[in-house]
């Protein structure tokens, strides 16, 4: 197969490239660039899409006997990516711009212009599994579970899946650095990237602020409606937050007081009790179904509302559009904007069913 390699300057994309070589494709390397100003998103192990990544993407290609090229896709991931960030949190809901920047960049954007230069997949370092049962293609947990990827791609299609490769699904983080080590890949020590890209200091608030500006409210005390204190704007906020909240007084009972809700219209931002952020119900909307196959009735899953962790079996139903989740466990800190991701466990790795936007949780 023609294969067109996302490489981003990182170990995992760069092995993945190399096992794509191995297994006998015709293999071409792509760097995105995603900033406008690449040399402001990288901070040490902070953000990426920079300059020195693009150079260690292309040291990487050299090595591996591959052409490589980089594509200019700034002003698209602006535009899909980060507007979208904000506009979410304006609103007073939580995402994900990983799941964004999956489904909108590296799996549409960058899909769609490889099919059209006439290769037949894209490959990336992502760790997560694929396989094809009767035709059908099934997104799988990878082996390695504390850095599976299955739930930052649940959004993607049934015919996106099929031009796509992960080479790393059946792979452990310490192997794929060991080997990157024996393929003489400078990358193979460097650190791997977290938190939000384009935000490489970490503070998420002050980014927000600079573009949505003070949009001053309370913060109400969810039971007895006292004025606790004031804030500068919901998007300061997410649902289950506890540091931050700017509150003097301790809570009469001592306890800690956690975010309960946010109210973006009058910009009320509701507190209280951890007790009061326990979800039985999830209600979602916008679903997106991997294997092209909706819910036929209640089914039995395990629902993940967080890239790491936020795990509960439940009872999923597609209703009206969207997906009703009754949990058989409790789950905390769950907000309205985030994913929730379904899982059929499987003995070859748990298999997404489907995903969606949480819209409303009881």
């Amino acid at each position: 197969m023609r294969v067109l390699a996302a490489m981003s300057g990182g170990v995992d994309s760069a092995v993945a490239a190399a096992r794509a070589v191995d297994a006998g494709h015709d293999v071409v390397g792509v760097h995105l660039a995603l900033s406008a100003k690449p040399g402001t998103l990288r901070t040490g192990s902070r953000g990426c899409c920079t300059i020195e990544d693009s150079h260690d993407a292309r040291r990487a290609a050299d090595i591996l006997g591959i052409p490589f090229y980089v594509w200019d896709f700034a002003e698209r991931f602006t535009e899909e990516v980060v507007e979208t960030f904000v506009g979410e949190y304006a609103a007073g809901r939580t995402p994900n711009p990983c799941v964004t920047c999956n489904e909108k960049i590296k799996f549409e954007a960058l899909l769609e212009k490889a099919l059209a230069l006439g290769f037949d997949a894209v490959c990336t370092g992502h760790y997560a599994r694929l396989s094809v049962v009767d035709g059908v293609p099934e997104l799988r947990r990878s082996a390695d579970a504390h850095k599976d990827q299955s739930y930052v791609l649940a959004s993607l299609t049934p015919e996106q899946l099929r031009h796509s490769l992960f080479p790393l699904g059946d792979s452990v983080k310490s192997d794929v650095r060991a080997e990157a080590a024996e393929r003489g890949l400078a990358v193979a020590r460097k650190p791997d990237s977290h938190d939000i890209c384009f935000i490489p200091d970490g503070d998420t608030r002050s980014f927000l602020e600079k573009r949505l500006g003070e949009r001053p409210g309370e913060l109400v005390d969810a039971e007895t409606g006292a004025v606790l204190g004031r804030h500068t704007g919901v998007h300061g906020f997410t649902v289950g937050q506890r540091k931050g909240l700017g509150i003097d007084a301790p809570a009469p009972d001592g306890r800690p007081r956690y975010v309960l809700s946010l109210e973006p219209k009058s910009g009320t931002v509701k507190v209280g009790s951890a007790d009061h952020l326990t979800v039985r119900r999830i209600d979602a909307d916008r679903p997106i179904w991997p294997t092209g196959r909706p819910l036929a009735g209640p089914t039995e899953c395990h629902v993940q509302v967080r890239a790491h962790g936020g795990i509960a079996p439940a009872v999923a139903e597609a209703v009206d559009g969207g997906v009703s989740l009754e949990l058989r466990e409790p789950l905390t800190g769950v907000a309205p904007g985030q994913v929730a991701v379904l899982y059929r466990e499987d003995p070859a790795g748990d298999v997404v069913l489907g995903s969606a936007k949480i819209a409303a949780t009881a």
